[in-house]
């Protein structure tokens, strides 16, 4: 048997090194020519950090040869996709970085594609963050025909990865400013000869030194046209090819008809030369767009932040002995060591340990949590007081970390129907502006030949709709960024068109305007029943419910007792035997049929009752109370005074509702309510109002679900349960007052920013077509309006969150 293993697979290797293939500089030996292919696929995909932190080793793949292996195969095993593809049901979700996007159509362009791939459940391109994201069925599609089905078109994708994402913006990021540096320095080179050839309409200029800028022009202009300007070439092709217009390609037709008309010209050595124009309009747009996708970048890094907040690698106590590991090397049921001032490394349960846990990173709220044995801990939060241990529950895509990211990266993709619209009116105007500038050119070459190329030039250059398709989707990011901050989701694409409108708030009671756990708030018996004995026969009758006033009584669980023949009435309440004697537990008319309130007991609005009786007779009264929101009240003040009206809308019967409504100041309230009579009630109000209903995120899914927005309080566990528009990952309602807030400031900023591009365009059309503007100063107004659409769009990242 061979001593020699396998890198990728393990299996023992019985062909010597035949089969090799270098990873991080060192020659590794295969067992077969499919393991060799496989493992050289992933280091060429750049998927190195596989081998580095793996826990198991590959499966064999001695079916694959190198002739059948694709380019992009490697993705379609599971040990590389455990990385970075979720599971959802029957469907995968995967995020992909997207190179070679310029605007809205090149997002369209890879939809339109993808969507008729057998196996496609949903696709959205994100030209902000230039990632898409694609539900799509595991079993008909492989992710490798994904990629290849984009290669086709002309751009280059991989699976998102942080690290790798990075390393990628930087690269382009540095290829960008080569071009705009050598557009720049063109710019100013060819200036300073239009300068020389400009005065010479003045004073009398040689034929050959004019002759002689106009060369030097046309070689300092090459490099622009040639390489500066490539992005705008390929990105309008792939949209000729689509059968769509976009605005690259009025740009590109400006950028190359001027160039070899003003090659003709220095040739013939007749006519005008536009080198400047050409050179002065690539290096404006790059400007814009460099400023644009800066701009940009610091609305959509919270969501790549958050995955850096996770240490990458954590104290493991295995077999008695603390080891220090890589964060990905952790198995569900290890548990970890966490010390003062440390981040926890995983979601988990305290296993040992008391401490209170900074979770600022998923609510936005700096004060610590206490936290106890068997309360969950999240990945990513820091330890403040003492060591805890943490029992690891969760890893990779199922830790709550990974969840908000891919609520924030389906909140990104998520378009509202006016950013479709925007986009709908930028192709449009495209169209409409290549018709306005051939019209113009057949005017003014019967009018005026001479000056019929150049204000054609201006009418392309001037009026280029930049500003129109980036009016919507910066104030969306930026809004979306604000609201992250806050510990605020959004999970759907109605939110900022609905949030701005909405005129009526409901509230659920429990869980929302108060924490929904039920304490005890007091306790009445007379003086010889023991309270701690009772609370115990309570205890031990509720044991085994998940309603909240068994959770309420599970703290005093005591000694243990011998309870038989317990019989859970719903709505009622419990009964059961101890040594022969009948106790029951529940409302007062259940637990003491037929008997008078006894002379012990004092009445009370402070919380709900709850009897305990032995044989029939009343032995002990307890007091619930659930505690209220500490920012309840100001909330429902601060949402009247936003012109919000507020009610009530809750399934207890109790007399609490009514107290907290008036303790609140809230005067419409309703008690008792089924799930369907607050569907019923919630549409009734909807004749008149536009209606937020705010529940727990699990129950009540009906009513949630027929309100015109829907709120949910998160918690840890039920993010990935509800369906609501909306999630709080805090408990502070005071933030959806603060949402409403940014809601309203991002509509009234999209709005300027449509009115700009559009009357912007409206406004210098007329002057261009009529011969009014010069080329270089319709690219100068071009970039800056598409500078001013942007900069007004990031003041929402200054709005106080």
């Amino acid at each position: 048997m061979s001593k020699i293993r396998c890198f990728h697979c393990n299996e023992p290797v019985l062909c010597g090194d035949e089969f090799q293939t270098r990873i991080n500089g060192q020659l590794q030996t295969m067992c077969c020519p499919g393991c060799q292919a496989v493992s050289q696929a992933i280091i060429d995909a750049g998927l190195t950090n596989y081998y580095k932190f793996r826990t198991e080793p590959g499966k064999r793949q001695n079916a694959l040869v190198p002739d059948e292996l694709s380019t992009f195969s490697a993705y379609d095993l599971d040990e590389v996709q455990a990385d970075f593809v979720h599971q959802e049901g029957e469907l995968s979700e995967v995020s992909l970085t997207l190179d070679g996007i310029s605007c809205a159509a090149c997002a369209w362009l890879i939809e339109h594609k993808l969507q008729h791939l057998p196996g496609i459940a949903r696709v959205s391109v994100n030209t902000t963050t230039h990632r898409a994201l694609i539900h799509y069925q595991k079993a008909a599609l492989k992710l490798s025909d994904i990629l290849q089905a984009i290669a086709r078109i002309g751009y280059q994708a991989a699976p998102y990865q942080l690290d790798e994402q990075e390393v990628r913006s930087k690269r382009d990021g540095r290829r960008f400013l080569i071009r705009l540096g050598l557009a720049g320095f063109a710019t100013m080179q060819v200036m300073m000869f239009a300068l020389a050839l400009y005065s010479g309409y003045f004073t009398d200029l040689e034929q050959e030194y004019r002759d002689y800028f106009r060369w030097v022009s046309l070689i300092f202009a090459a490099p622009v046209v040639f390489y500066s300007a490539v992005p705008f070439y390929f990105s309008a092709i792939r949209s000729l090819l689509m059968g769509k217009v976009n605005m690259d390609v009025a740009v590109s037709i400006a950028i190359c008809g001027a160039y070899v008309a003003s090659c003709i010209a220095t040739i013939q050595g007749t006519g005008e030369v536009y080198f400047e124009s050409v050179t002065m309009f690539t290096f404006f747009l790059l400007l814009g767009r460099y400023f644009e996708q800066n701009a940009l970048q610091k609305a959509s890094v919270s969501a790549s932040n958050l995955h850096k907040l996770v240490p990458l690698t954590a104290r493991v106590l295995r077999n008695n002995k603390i080891t220090e590991i890589p964060a990905r090397q952790l198995r569900l049921g290890d548990v970890i060591q966490v010390r003062p001032g440390e981040t926890i490394a995983a979601d988990g349960q305290i296993a040992a340990g008391h401490s209170s846990v900074n979770e600022a990173m998923l609510t936005g709220e700096q004060l610590p949590v206490e936290k106890q044995a068997g309360s969950d801990v999240y990945a990513g939060t820091i330890n403040i007081d003492q060591p805890i241990e943490v029992e690891v529950r969760a890893l990779g895509q199922d830790q709550l970390v990974a969840k908000i990211i891919r609520l924030q990266e389906s909140a990104s993709h998520a378009k509202p129907r006016i950013a479709e619209t925007a986009t709908r009116l930028s192709g449009i105007f495209s169209t409409v502006i290549l018709a306005v500038a051939a019209l113009t050119w057949l005017v003014w070459h019967f009018y005026r030949p001479e000056d019929a190329f150049w204000v054609t030039l201006s009418v392309l250059v001037a009026t280029c709709p930049c500003a129109l398709a980036l009016a919507t989707p910066t104030a969306v990011t930026c809004a979306t960024a604000q609201l992250t901050k806050l510990g605020i989701i959004v999970r759907k694409s109605s939110v900022f068109e609905t949030l701005p409108i909405i005129t009526r708030v409901v509230f659920d009671k429990t869980g929302t305007l108060t924490h929904g756990e039920l304490q005890l708030h007091a306790w009445q018996s007379d003086a010889v029943t023991d309270q701690q004995a009772a609370l115990n026969i309570i205890a031990h009758l509720e044991l085994g419910s998940l309603h909240p006033i068994a959770r309420a009584f599970s703290p005093y669980l005591g000694q243990s007792l011998a309870m038989t023949n317990i019989s859970h009435l719903v709505g009622l309440g419990v009964s059961g035997t101890l040594d022969g004697t009948l106790y029951k537990v529940g409302h007062f008319e259940f637990a003491c049929p037929g008997a008078d309130r006894p002379h012990w007991y004092q009445h009370t609005d402070a919380g709900q009752q709850v009897w305990l009786s032995q044989n029939g007779t009343p032995i002990g009264c307890a007091v619930l109370a659930d505690r209220v929101r500490q920012d309840s009240a100001d909330t429902i003040r601060a949402l009247n005074q936003l012109g919000i009206s507020v009610s009530i809308a809750s399934g207890d019967r109790s007399e609490q509702v009514n107290k907290l409504a008036a303790t609140l100041g809230v005067t419409e309230v309703n008690a008792g309510m089924l799930p369907a009579d607050k569907l019923n009630y919630v549409q009734s109000l909807q004749q008149t109002h536009k209606v937020a209903m705010f529940g727990d995120g699990i129950n009540d899914a009906p009513v949630l679900a027929g309100a015109d927005l829907s709120v949910a309080m998160g918690s840890g566990t039920a993010i990935a349960k509800n369906s609501a528009d909306t999630i709080l990952l805090g408990d502070h309602l005071c933030r959806f007052v603060q949402a409403v807030r940014i809601a309203r400031a991002t509509r009234r900023i999209i709005y300027q920013n449509l009115y700009w591009a559009l009357g912007y365009n409206v406004l210098i059309l007329p002057l261009a077509v009529t011969g009014h503007v010069y080329p270089y100063i319709a690219a100068l107004g071009m970039s800056a309006s598409s500078l001013i659409v942007v900069s007004n769009s990031l003041r929402l990242l200054r709005m106080s969150p």
